[in-house]
């Protein structure tokens, strides 16, 4: 499976925070923003990962991210013109994508909570057709809303709708085999200029291929795209990382758990960060085995 980081947009919620950069760029309190989504797809087992990220960003998350090679993974990297949509992210990644599934992980929402794991785990395991991740939510109108009939059975997703018909969202973690590029390519433009996600998740739900992954109260879920999301974002990481020896949104230690570089690489990274917090956590990581 490969994986994609939609990270485009202008992020004009966040203005004038974002107006001279990518908002997936911004600090969530020790780490950028585009950190966690890539750590979501790096506990998918993925290891080849595109961002897509507005033309005059490349550079910017190529300078941060590098080739990915420094986590023995391969980054790359490719350009959104103008926001058209979620949608648009697998038809920009088609020749990444070849005939492989594939991960769509949105630039500004983060996962936390120790049983987001073993969701991620069974979801993957279990992948067929297509994968979407939903929470219950104080304000399930300003998401995609999935209604489920009495027996729990997934019946219809509605994107932003006035009267929603349950609290469940639809978060910005989805899984899908390679049919979703050629769902996307047939998809018509909403009244908002934009092919929708909503679109491409309702048809696997109509062929009965959609598998719903409903995440626990254990596990926290935020869209970091307005003002207040980042800030709760922020405090959400800085509270889970008061526990002792626990970090959120490190590539380096799914990388080294995973088996994808040694000891001796992270050493190397944590050297490059020096004597700081981020840099002591590293060293700890390898030193306690």
């Amino acid at each position: 499976m490969k994986g994609i980081i939609l990270a485009g947009g202008r992020g004009e919620r966040l203005f004038p925070i974002t107006r001279a950069i990518s908002k997936q760029l911004l600090p969530v309190y020790d780490k950028p923003m585009v950190f966690y989504p890539l750590c979501s797809l790096m506990r998918c087992g993925i290891r080849e990962v595109l961002i897509i990220t507005r033309p005059d960003e490349v550079e910017r998350f190529r300078e941060l991210l590098s080739d990915g090679t420094q986590w023995g993974m391969e980054i790359s990297y490719a350009a959104q013109s103008a926001p058209g949509g979620i949608a648009e992210a697998p038809l920009i990644a088609a020749d990444f994508l070849g005939e492989e599934p594939f991960a769509l992980a949105l630039g500004d929402n983060i996962f936390c909570g120790i049983e987001f794991d073993s969701c991620l785990d069974r979801a993957v395991a279990e992948h067929d057709g297509a994968t979407v991740f939903v929470k219950q939510v104080e304000h399930p109108e300003r998401y995609g809303v999935i209604s489920f009939d009495g027996d729990g059975v997934p019946q219809k997703i509605v994107e932003k709708p006035t009267e929603p018909a349950s609290p469940f969202a639809v978060t910005g973690l989805y899984l899908y085999d390679n049919a979703a590029i050629a769902m996307a390519r047939a998809l018509k433009p909403s009244v908002r200029g934009e092919i929708e996600i909503t679109e491409i998740n309702d048809q696997y739900l109509r062929q009965s291929r959609l598998s719903v992954v409903q995440l626990p109260d254990s596990v926290s879920w935020l869209d970091m795209g307005t003002p207040q999301g980042l800030l709760e974002a922020s405090r959400l990481v800085e509270a889970e990382q008061r526990t002792p020896g626990v970090r959120i949104g490190v590539p380096e230690q799914v990388a080294l758990r995973s088996g994808w570089i040694d000891s001796e690489a992270a050493m190397r990274i944590a050297a490059s960060y020096g004597d700081n917090d981020y840099g002591r956590y590293l060293r700890q990581l390898v030193e306690s085995g």
